[in-house]
Parts: structure tokens; sequence; C-alpha cells
């Protein structure tokens, strides 16, 4: 009994400094703008879709909640945080609708079956184009209830993103299957 009880307090640690981690390495994601074109990109989306494939989808997922109910308390892990301000007034801004889809795209990224003949790189971007998905439809549909229907939404929240995200899903998917055995190395 001792065993196994040692065995299960183990991996309960394990988890949840994975998620910790996890949450730092999202933080990080967050800060670090990198020049592109239409606009400067985040790796956010990349480093959530990546979560979700390495750690899993119920890992991902409370990976991605924990991250953020960190930013919901007050700790400036979003993107422009603390300067666009912190907390929950920050995440009802804008952004919730794009925040809260990361959640679905990273449980999405990490539920995709591993099937013989469909892991081609095709396949890979496309299931992961489906996660991402997620990010953007709540994203634009928070940003149209926030700014109004007669708005540019889509101009204005996903055009000047398009290209930074296929450049990020391209990325992904060459890279799916060393991550995938990464997934494999973290849960033995």
């Amino acid at each position: 009994m001792d065993i196994t009880k040692k065995i299960d307090f183990i991996k309960i640690v394990k988890i949840f400094l994975l998620i910790l981690s996890g949450s730092l390495l999202l933080t990080l994601s967050a800060k670090i703008k990198i020049p592109f074109y239409p606009v400067p990109m985040t790796m956010q989306t990349f480093v959530v879709l990546f979560l979700g494939i390495a750690l899993g989808p119920k890992i991902g997922l409370a990976t991605v909640s924990v991250y953020l109910l960190e930013g919901i308390f007050g700790l400036p892990v979003f993107a422009n945080s603390p300067e666009k301000g912190v907390g929950l007034i920050y995440f009802t801004g804008p952004t919730m609708g794009y925040l809260i889809g990361f959640i679905l795209a990273a449980y999405f990224a990490g539920s995709q079956k591993k099937l013989k003949n469909e892991n081609t790189y095709l396949h890979i971007f496309l299931r992961l184009l489906f996660s991402v998905s997620f990010i953007y439809i709540l994203g634009l549909f928070w940003l149209g209830l926030l700014i109004g229907w007669d708005k540019p939404i889509f101009k204005l929240g996903a055009q000047p993103f398009l290209l930074a995200e296929l450049f990020k899903l391209v990325l992904l998917t060459i890279l799916y299957p060393f991550i995938v055995k990464l997934n494999t190395k973290l849960f033995r």
C-alpha cells in the first residue's frame, strides 16, 4: 500500500510541476513580441497548441486554465499586462474570447487521435487548424459583442494575425512528431 501511495504522490507532484511549467511557458510566450508582417506576433497560440499536444487534453486544458486564473486573479501573465491593466478587468476586455478559446484549442490539440493512415502532415495541419479555429471563433464573437457587429470584426480581430498563425501552424505541423515523443516521455 505504501508503494502505491508514494507512486500516486509522485505522479501528482509531476503533473502539478508540468502545469506550473506550462503556465510559465505560456506567460513567457505572451510577453515576447516577434517582428512580423503586418503586426508583431506573440507565440501564445503556438504554445497553447504545443501544451495540448505535449501534455494531452486534460493536463493541457488544466495548464491553460491555471494560466487564465493567474491572470484573472491579477498576476501580469497576459500580453500587454500590466501596461493595459490586470485581473478581471483586463480579462473581460477585447481579448477575453480569444483567451477562453485557448482552453478549447489546447483540449482539441491534445485529443487528436494518432491514426495510422491519418498522420500525414496535411492531416496534422488540418487538425491543428481545427483546434486554433476555436480561438478565433470565440475571439471574434466576443469582439463583436463588445464593440458592435456593425464594425469590421474580421478585419480587426483576425485578418492581421492570419499570416503569423499560418507560420505557427506550419511550424507545429513539422514539429508534431517530436512533440508527441515528448508526450510519451513525460507520461511514462
